[in-house]
């Protein structure tokens, strides 16, 4: 009887030691899968981080690296290298600041508000927005309030490039007038890689092919034509190597005279010559109507000299939107939109 009583206290002693190593198993196999499960979580962490962070580091280029100023001279423009995505964008190019919101980018913090925003960027007129100037007069301390990871300016701002960096990095996006449809590229290119918006750039880019293939069609109907600008009454032309010349390069408008020097604002272009020349197809930009002045485009430009040419006999004056085309080119939606405005007044 004193053997069975110790056997089974031996057996119990046994049971007990089993139980308290399952246990010991099993709370470490709890505590192994929960570690295994934050270093998994830690791991989509990480690697959600990577995919928002992209490239980084990046080095962005300049779509340009030199512009003429007639008060500064020449003015050179920088690589800059970003450790990580910018999160405050000050952006002062109208052009650019319509592609960033064609593609959904966030953290656009300053504007300017000051000049006529198209009607497309109307939204960035709100307070939500802190207004840094106009095109052509920063507010250097508002932008420095702001404390942006990047400023973004084109043509219009190249003289104040070295004040601007003195806030913040500054990245060139404008476009050249030599060169103006693939500096347009190259501006949408900086956009998309720097906010991993490859994606939405190839396909809003994939619009332009058919709206180019269909744009060249109704060009190869007109034998001349030519681009002009309105500015209170006065009329400057622009040939094939100028800020427009892509209407007759990439749209196919053959243009009337290749002999207009080539300017930012065009060559004086008086009502006689229009005349002399009998254009087809006259374009005609509205730009007084573009920086907010009372513009009489239709009643100075169809006077008794214009209504003798092809262009108004035949009803193809084709007057183009001013912020569209003078303030807020250069962008993905803008220069899609400026195809279809030709389009539309033309078929």
């Amino acid at each position: 009887m004193k053997k069975w009583k110790l056997v089974s206290s031996i057996l119990a002693t046994a049971a007990m030691l089993m139980l308290s190593a399952c246990g010991s198993n099993e709370d470490s196999t709890t505590a192994k899968a929960n570690e295994n499960t934050a270093a998994e979580k830690q791991a989509t962490n990480d690697a959600a981080a990577t995919d928002e962070q992209g490239s980084y580091p990046m080095n962005v280029s300049p779509t340009i690296f030199s512009t003429e100023n007639e008060e500064k001279g020449t003015i050179s423009f920088e690589k800059v290298t970003f450790n990580k995505m910018p999160e405050k964008i000050v952006v002062f190019d109208y052009g650019f600041l319509d592609t960033l919101d064609a593609f959904g980018v966030e953290g656009i913090v300053g504007v300017p508000q000051d000049s006529a925003l198209p009607a497309q960027l109307q939204d960035y007129s709100s307070d939500k927005y802190t207004n840094i100037g106009t095109l052509k007069e920063p507010l250097f301390e508002d932008i420095a309030e702001i404390g942006p990871d990047v400023i973004f300016i084109s043509g219009r701002q190249a003289p104040y490039y070295e004040e601007l960096k003195q806030i913040a990095p500054v990245v060139f996006i404008g476009t050249s007038q030599d060169d103006y449809w693939n500096t347009f590229l190259a501006s949408v290119d900086v956009a998309a890689k720097m906010f991993d918006k490859e994606a939405e750039a190839k396909e809003y880019l994939a619009n332009f092919d058919s709206a180019l293939e269909e744009i060249k069609a109704l060009a190869g109907n007109y034998e001349t034509s030519l681009v002009t600008m309105y500015n209170e009454g006065k009329l400057s032309g622009f040939a094939t190597n100028s800020r427009y010349g892509y209407i007759y390069d990439k749209y196919g408008f053959k243009p009337v005279t290749k002999d207009i020097q080539s300017s930012s604002h065009g060559s004086n272009f008086g009502f006689e010559a229009i005349l002399e020349f009998d254009p087809q197809v006259l374009f005609v930009i509205d730009r007084t109507a573009a920086v907010g002045g009372e513009s009489n485009i239709k009643a100075d430009m169809e006077n008794e000299i214009i209504k003798k040419t092809q262009a108004y006999k035949n009803n193809r004056i084709v007057y183009l939107d001013g912020p569209l085309w003078y303030l807020s080119g250069g962008g993905i939606e803008s220069e899609l939109a400026k195809i279809e405005e030709v389009l539309a007044e033309l078929k």
